[in-house]
């Protein structure tokens, strides 16, 4: 059910501002998992599936030349941001689990 107050983030957006990158890189590629975006063929980009290769233990990797530094510093410094917010007012920047 979607939320009707919550704004969606395109995925062209989510891609070109390098959150997919940085999801896959940080959190899904050491599990062996890696998000994949679809492009059909008027551009339009939509998430597709997760690729799995959980049975190789090395995880997954980008190809050289496949990452964008501009893009990780982008995600890194988001983070940044949010983080002292996040930590002054919620005590935590990741959720602890209860």
């Amino acid at each position: 059910m979607r939320h009707p107050d919550i704004k969606r983030m395109d995925i062209a957006e989510f891609r070109r501002l390098g959150y997919l990158q940085e999801l896959n890189r940080q959190f899904l590629h050491p599990l062996g998992l890696a998000m994949e975006v679809n492009v059909d063929a008027e551009g339009r980009e939509s998430l597709g599936g997760v690729w799995d290769d959980r049975e190789g233990v090395e995880g997954i990797m980008y190809g050289e030349g496949m990452m964008d530094p501009e893009k990780a510093a982008h995600v890194a410094g988001e983070l940044a941001l949010r983080a002292s917010v996040r930590t002054e007012v919620l005590g935590y920047v990741i959720q602890p689990v209860e």
